[in-house]
């Protein structure tokens, strides 16, 4: 796998007028602030080539797809509407479509107030969720794909935090004028990378809590992901990396990349910055879920990660 980082070796840049709270897990109240990334696609005018964050509430990230400027924009998982309404006016976007990976209302609070402001946006999420999803304007399943903004959208089924969780894989150069690509394989060779918008299945250093699946479901969710391209993006919507290598440093003391891993991202955070997005390959060295043989290691170490309390 090359030698480790703790880091993507190409970070995007900071560009928050309000970063966020030195130390801390969440912005000031009312504050917005973004870490945009370009993933190099040399993408065509119009084309989302753009991802920015927004944090939200206590430790969430809402993220934005969008191009260099004013035009159409993507919104993933809106917890609130306020600060991404302001966001999204601040840069003279609209928004033309919503992504949901899950039900949970720190993933969805935000879409009402969003349609009253932009009523024509699609709302793309889960058609077996649809009771507990509403305003869908677009069901979809894993398997599916569609194009939003010249990206081409993979969609998969990854159960385990909730029972119909699903994700987003946008493959770098998978784009209106390129061929389809096969999921984890996307032009270009395997360090081409792309996005994936996770949700709460995967967490930088972690895994989302089974509320609703089990063990089994949870692993063969993990395995997709690991299968993706290392230099993958991974848009997880918490802020909980810090907390998930100091656990993973309590079960695992003598392995090199997470304690260093840990230091960087304290610094990190120590400097009021976001620890998103991380990458598959980075995952893959230092996330023990992901690192996890079968299911049953898996349910030991989300038991582990349960009880743990620092």
């Amino acid at each position: 796998m090359g030698s480790f980082s703790p880091f993507p070796a190409d970070p995007p840049v900071w560009s928050g007028a309000a970063p966020l709270v030195p130390g801390g897990g969440e912005a000031a109240a009312g504050s917005v602030a973004d870490f945009v990334g370009d993933p190099g696609l040399g993408a065509p005018e119009g084309v989302a080539s753009l991802v920015s964050l927004i944090p939200v509430l206590r430790d969430n990230y809402v993220f934005v797809l969008h191009g260099p400027g004013p035009g159409p924009a993507v919104v993933v998982d809106p917890a609130v509407a306020e600060a991404v309404i302001t966001w999204l006016e601040e840069r003279g976007l609209e928004l033309v479509a919503i992504l949901h990976t899950h039900h949970h209302s720190d993933h969805i609070g935000g879409t009402p107030e969003l349609l009253r402001r932009w009523p024509e946006a699609e709302v793309i999420a889960s058609g077996a969720d649809r009771d507990r999803i509403p305003l869908q304007t677009r069901s979809v399943a894993g398997g599916d794909r569609f194009t939003l903004l010249g990206r081409r959208v993979h969609v998969l089924a990854v159960p385990g935090h909730t029972r119909h969780h699903i994700a987003y894989y946008l493959p770098a150069g998978d784009l209106l004028d390129s061929a389809p690509s096969r999921i984890g394989q996307a032009p270009g060779g395997p360090s081409s990378g792309g996005d994936l918008f996770c949700g709460d299945t995967l967490f930088a250093g972690g895994c989302g809590r089974l509320f609703e699946g089990t063990p089994e479901q949870m692993h063969a969710s993990l395995r997709q992901f690991a299968a993706l391209p290392e230099a993958t993006r991974v848009w997880c919507a918490h802020e909980y990396t810090a907390t998930n290598l100091a656990w993973a440093a309590s079960v695992e003391p003598a392995d090199p990349a997470i304690g260093t891993r840990l230091e960087a991202v304290r610094g990190v955070r120590a400097a009021g910055h976001p620890t998103i997005p991380s990458r598959i390959g980075l995952e893959l060295r230092t996330n023990l879920f992901l690192r996890a043989a079968n299911p049953a290691a898996l349910a030991v170490l989300r038991s582990s990660r349960n009880d743990w309390t620092g």
